[in-house]
């Protein structure tokens, strides 16, 4: 049993102020597997005090000192990528595969930000005009549970390298993971108050954060509903807000697809991180005269996703991450049971053979229909809709009648129909016939996915404020 009762303020652990105990739960055996004591109010106007103090010279930092540092935390976390990894299996249940590659994510994130400000230019000419870019303020980076490491890193390698301190507060469900990648920040040696971690509930310390008056940018990872109610609270004092929120993303099946390789890359797409992925492709829309065929596709490739304990190579699919989590996919799935869809595979309650842990059945419904709930609301865990549609035409206006808009998939084998397929879905990311992730492209989403965007060269550019000075003298 581990015990977390520290805070990240200016540089050192420090005790927190805040009295609440959390106790955590292993969602693979579901054993007690440590305690964290949570950050209050108090804590959180701390953290946002130490990064006050250190922005005049941080945002004055010259570029060389900034690189200095985002390789330096490069290093540290890739020093510790086995202790990471370790962490994610431990709490989150994440398979050792997907564990490792999370962490190493993380480090090739700060690389990227260190990589592209070496020619980054703060400062363009536009005529007569020198166009400025300056550090925004202090940044607030609120991020999940279900991929802490790259969250904290993305946000955290923009905000440094525009010159912003950051104060992040990460989920209460990834203690241990959040306490040994703090330990990696602290080993790189940013200067006192530029890197400050507060651990605490989103109604506690993430509304303190985000109503603070000194806190100039806020970038948040998770629920649409949370992101509503940050940018109502930023908009009083009009803070500056990056949101990466919910999804239902639609993988497209075109009519030429090979059924059988599309069945095994939508199901890799739908039940990636255990299901609990905002990019997940949930909806999968199949031509009505092969979802048949599909369906069958999918029994046959569901046979290799295998659930189990995430330190077993073989494994795919882990627990999820606690038991509300778990009771919120089960009612999912008898709610889709009572609207009518038909279980093509899963059902309720635990695979068989498991009496404990917080694992899901795979679950694929078909003859679902795009107004049904299943179809329309974020679920978070491993269930997918098979959904029919007619033509070209069809399919791209059931993908677009959604609420939500942050990533697609297009799987087929004309090229130049998948292209015309994606541009017209309305999506911060599609992907045709592959799952892959480009660290310098924009990432975001459309609707009520987001606001803004991260990543590359728009995660630093998220942090800074354009100012024009006219009548410059050009140097």
């Amino acid at each position: 049993m581990y015990r977390i009762d520290t805070v990240y303020i200016g540089g050192a652990f420090q005790p927190a102020h805040g009295r609440e105990e959390l106790l955590l739960l292993n969602p693979t055996t579901e054993a007690p597997m440590g305690v964290l004591v949570l950050a209050d109010e108090e804590d959180t106007r701390r953290a946002v005090a130490s990064a006050a103090g250190a922005f005049p010279s941080w945002s004055r930092s010259g570029r060389q000192e900034r690189i200095d540092l985002l390789n330096a935390l490069a290093e540290a976390v890739r020093r510790r990528v086995d202790d990471l990894t370790e962490a994610t299996i431990l709490e989150y249940g994440g398979p050792i595969e997907q564990a490792r590659w999370r962490a190493g994510l993380a480090a090739n994130n700060f690389l990227a930000a260190a990589t592209l400000l070496e020619d980054y230019a703060f400062t363009r000419r536009i005529n007569e005009v020198d166009v400025v870019a300056q550090a925004v303020g202090v940044a607030a980076h609120i991020v999940p549970w279900n991929s802490v490491y790259n969250a904290i890193s993305v946000k955290m390698a923009g905000a440094l390298a525009a010159g912003c301190p950051v104060v992040v507060k990460p989920s209460e469900y990834s203690a241990w993971q959040v306490r040994l990648f703090t330990e990696c920040l602290h080993a790189a040696g940013a200067p006192a108050g530029v890197i400050n971690v507060v651990n605490g509930r989103g109604v506690v310390a993430g509304q303190a954060l985000a109503a603070h008056p000194e806190v100039r940018k806020i970038s948040f990872t998770g629920s649409t509903p949370v992101g509503k109610s940050i940018l109502r609270t930023a908009a009083e004092r009009m803070a500056r807000v990056t949101l990466e929120l919910g999804g239902k993303s639609p993988t497209i099946v075109m009519d030429d697809a090979d059924l059988a390789k599309a069945a095994a890359l939508a199901l890799s797409i739908g039940f990636a991180n255990n299901g609990q992925a905002c990019i997940a492709g949930t909806r999968i829309l199949v031509p009505g005269a092969r979802v048949d065929a599909f369906c069958e596709a999918l029994r046959v490739a569901v046979r290799d996703v295998v659930p189990g304990d995430p330190r077993i190579a073989r494994t795919i699919l882990g627990p999820l991450v606690n038991h509300r989590q778990y009771d919120r996919v089960q009612a999912y799935i008898r709610k889709g049971l009572e609207e009518g869809a038909r279980l093509v595979t899963g059902g309720p309650g635990r695979p068989e053979g498991f009496t404990r842990g917080y694992f899901v059945q795979p679950t694929i419904f078909a003859d679902v229909t795009n107004d049904m709930t299943i179809a329309r609301e974020e679920i978070f865990g491993p269930v997918l809709c098979v959904i029919a549609y007619d033509d070209d035409d069809h399919a791209v206006a059931i993908a677009n009648d959604t609420p939500y808009g942050l990533h697609a998939y297009v799987i087929g084998q004309d090229m130049g129909r998948a292209r015309a397929i994606a541009d017209r879905i309305d999506a911060g990311r599609v992907a045709i016939n592959g799952l892959t992730h480009e660290p310098l492209a924009p990432f975001g989403g459309f609707k009520q996915s987001g606001v803004g965007r991260e990543y590359g060269v728009f995660g630093i550019e998220a942090h800074l404020e354009l100012k024009a000075v006219i009548g410059a003298t050009r140097s």
